[in-house]
């Protein structure tokens, strides 16, 4: 009786635009008191949450990313990309892809990247003569392209829920993040070659004076992935670091961003710091329920009797957490899926590294998956083009990301490669 009437209250407040968190919050409290549950195990939770020491990088690098969104980087990081490979067929679209990736790595928010970045990338990819049909499924599904790569918030997030290695987490996700770039750079250049693309003229000069425009930029990844790696300094460290180096040049170097402006970079980053940190906490308390319900057992239970083969368990898990993907917040699919889902992938034999992988590249996917992926509406808003335009757009790229998830899925190598 309280599953049904609580899932009818969350259907209801869903249907009215009620935020995620106070949906998750509510629900846990409600299923918390009528259930009698000690609540301290919440407390106890939230206590181990706010002590991780992991947890301090999120407003560092969220600050990080917003600076450099509001300055001039994305607009010298795309002129530098474009002096290296505009000459190469389809140049403009792996430029585009590379861009979106780097930026949606260092902001973690991938509406931001469609935004900061979509206003200059499509009537740029326009001029170039792209169709504006590939140019907008392009720009709309590489908003969650970075998600993979260091220092990307998600990767945080699940490595604080599931209780892994944050470094190890990092490394994991290069190699699958590449192979997701790589296929769609390859189905840009035939897209390219097909619709006659022209190319423009290798300039040694423009890429000098693009170099020495973004001399400053292009140290940061190799200074924060560097020194994680090579072990002087921590993820927290590496934070602070990248958040006093992007402040440092932007601000005092660049000049892009003016003193009187930082108080209003920093109220735009700490909301969203903000809205992460109230998800945990409400997901957090959902999640104690959800255990001391045992209800990960019960599913676990279920899919043993259910679901024998490994090969089918991943299939399931792939067309679930679309779904997640496709209708909830990554933040919010990170707690309360991660912890319901990670006992019964270990007991099917799966790397919580390689889960990590597996999670992301779909709710990545799910972000742009019609018809209701949250970039699919973010693209309609900024671009000023109708939503099903939009889900035509972007079914060939998606069709190419679901060709990458079956390769991360089966080849668990890809991604324990470099952390074994």
């Amino acid at each position: 009786m309280n599953s049904l009437l609580a899932t009818i209250i969350v259907i209801i407040l869903m249907l009215f635009g009620t935020p995620v968190f106070v949906v998750i919050a509510g629900l846990a409290l409600y299923l918390l008191f009528s259930s009698q549950i000690d609540t301290s195990a919440i407390i106890i939770e939230m206590h181990r949450m706010a002590t991780t020491p992991v947890l301090v990088a999120i407003p560092l690098f969220t600050f990080a990313g917003y600076l450099l969104s509001e300055s001039g980087a994305p607009r010298r990081l795309i002129r530098l990309s474009d002096a290296i490979m505009g000459w190469l067929p389809g140049g403009l679209s792996i430029i585009a892809l590379i861009t979106c990736a780097v930026f949606t790595a260092l902001t973690g928010a991938t509406g931001l990247t469609i935004i900061s970045l979509g206003g200059i990338l499509l009537p740029a990819m326009l001029k170039g003569k792209y169709p504006e049909i590939f140019s907008l499924g392009l720009l709309t599904t590489s908003g969650t392209l970075g998600l993979l790569f260091p220092p990307s918030l998600p990767l945080i997030i699940y490595a604080i829920v599931a209780e892994v290695r944050i470094d190890q987490l990092f490394i994991a996700g290069i190699l699958p993040g590449i192979l997701l770039l790589v296929l769609l750079s390859t189905f840009s250049v035939y897209r390219s070659i097909l619709t006659q693309v022209p190319k423009t003229r290798f300039q040694a000069k423009e890429i000098l004076e693009a170099f020495r425009e973004a001399i400053w930029e292009i140290p940061l990844p190799f200074i924060v992935l560097g020194g994680i790696y090579s072990g002087y300094f921590a993820v927290s460290e590496a934070a602070a670091i990248t958040a006093t180096y992007v402040l440092f040049i932007e601000v005092i170097i660049y000049r892009d961003i003016k003193w009187k402006k930082l108080p209003v970079i920093m109220k735009k980053s700490m909301v969203l710091v903000g809205t992460i940190l109230i998800i945990l906490g409400a997901a957090m308390g959902l999640t104690n329920y959800l255990i001391d319900e045992m209800i990960p057992m019960r599913m676990l239970d279920f899919f043993k009797i259910h679901i024998e083969s490994r090969i089918l368990f991943l299939i399931v898990l792939n067309l679930f957490l679309l779904a997640v993907g496709c209708t909830m917040g990554i933040f919010s699919a990170l707690v309360v899926v991660v912890p319901l889902l990670g006992p019964i992938a270990e007991a099917y034999g799966i790397h919580p590294i390689h889960l990590g992988i597996i999670f992301l590249t779909n709710l990545e996917i799910g972000a742009s998956l019609p018809p209701l992926g949250i970039n699919l509406f973010i693209s309609s808003i900024r671009f000023e083009r109708p939503v099903l335009k939009l889900y035509v757009a972007s079914l060939p790229f998606i069709a190419i990301l679901l060709i990458a998830l079956g390769i991360i899925t089966y080849i668990p190598w890809l991604s324990l490669i470099l952390v074994q």
